[in-house]
């Protein structure tokens, strides 16, 4: 049977694909240590779980409006309002199937077969897959660890060309845990006023940000830059609700109505029951959020401190999320691990796999060779045995 050359060419996801290895290894018995999955290891606050339930049994099983609930909007447009200052409608706002699928919308909704989309590395390893399936043109811009993986507003103006319809922005990061400075982000906005690019804002990891560093929505830097930026956020990270599908979209009202269009053909609407859970976590205690974030600083600075006391690691401190993202290329052509030498940040990978049963994700992935990826969604005991095992294997 045919398949499209489309998705032939399509790459699956190397984080999904890490972790599948991990699970590999132990259906057949062995321990392994998995830093992989981009996933809070804390259950939904109960809440949340009460509020499913009190919906089931309310009677909210059924479709609701293509695009979600009319209160889910509302609270989503109040607590934006409330953590970032900027005023939405919920006609402005679309609720999903999680933020990878608002991802997909808006690119399908903004973007034509040859546009091209501009997209700081590293990067997220869907965003260049997503760009692709609507026939758009990933443009690759370098940022390196010296800048602290932040794309700078004369790269940005650099890499634009008449065919840049947008340009995909995140941050705090998924893979290296940056936030953008504030200034850093101002600049960003003016090139794209000045331009007129649209910025697909991906801040999932908006709730996720330790001391010294500073959030800022990109929505946020006044109503030209508003009237040009998609945020896309959801409850999966700052809520530990990764498994109830729910993000949303808050873009201009012609660009929410394409997105409307195009869910309305695509998934009839987001879970019914999930979207009840989100409405109890935007409009319920915070606490919870707080308690999380605290956790993860505390993991964030255990993980730090371990991997400045290895010979030869590098890495630019994670302000928020739950990454940390490290320059191992100095391992090449040793011996690590006891067993033959590794020449590339995928081969490193799948030697501490194999050899001291720790999953982490290469760097090539993400699109940053010579780095690699190591969740801190863990617990402190896994990640102690975590660090103990790769410095084990870096000596051998």
């Amino acid at each position: 049977m045919h398949t499209s050359k489309l998705v032939n060419n399509l790459q699956p996801s190397e984080t999904l694909a890490a972790a599948a290895k991990a699970r590999e290894l132990r259906a057949k018995g062995i321990d392994v240590l998995e830093f992989t999955v981009g996933e809070p290891d804390f259950i939904t606050p109960q809440h949340i779980r009460e509020a499913a339930k009190v919906a089931m049994d309310a009677g909210h099983t059924r479709y609701t409006a293509a695009t979600g609930i009319q209160e889910l909007k509302q609270a989503i447009c109040d607590a934006f309002k409330r953590d970032h200052g900027v005023t939405y409608k919920p006609s402005e706002v679309t609720i999903s199937n999680g933020a990878k699928h608002c991802l997909h919308n808006v690119l399908v909704a903004c973007c034509e077969p040859g546009d091209e989309v501009i997209i700081p590395t590293p990067y997220w390893v869907s965003y260049s897959a997503l760009v692709e399936l609507v026939g758009a043109k990933p443009v690759m811009v370098e940022t390196t660890e010296k800048e602290g993986f932040c794309l700078s507003p004369e790269k940005f103006r650099k890499a634009i060309t008449p065919k840049t319809r947008l340009m995909m922005l995140n941050s705090p990061s998924n893979p290296t845990g940056g936030v953008y400075p504030v200034e850093m982000l101002e600049g960003l906005a003016k090139v794209a006023i000045e331009r007129d690019i649209t910025v697909l804002s991906d801040e999932i990891y908006d709730k996720l940000i330790y001391s010294g560093h500073t959030f800022r929505s990109f929505a946020s830097f006044g109503e030209e830059v508003k009237k040009r930026t998609v945020i896309v956020n959801g409850v999966s990270k700052a809520y530990a609700m990764t498994g109830w599908r729910i993000g949303w979209t808050l873009a201009p009202e012609n660009v929410s109505a394409a997105i409307n269009k195009l869910q309305s053909q695509q998934t009839s609407n987001p879970c019914s029951v999930s979207q009840y859970a989100a409405l109890a976590a935007l409009n319920g205690p915070q606490q919870c959020v707080a308690e999380m974030c605290k956790e993860f600083a505390i993991r964030r600075d255990f993980v730090t401190s371990r991997l400045r006391s290895i010979p030869g690691i590098t890495f630019a401190e994670p302000g928020g999320a739950f990454y940390v993202f490290f320059n191992i290329s100095s391992y090449y052509g040793k011996l690590v691990g006891g067993g033959p030498a590794v020449s590339n940040a995928t081969e490193f990978c799948t030697a501490l796999l194999e050899r001291a049963h720790v999953a982490i994700v290469s760097g090539d992935a993400f699109g940053a060779p010579g780095y690699v990826r190591l969740s801190f969604a863990a617990s402190m005991d896994t990640l102690t045995k975590g660090f103990e095992a790769i410095e084990k294997f870096l000596k051998a």
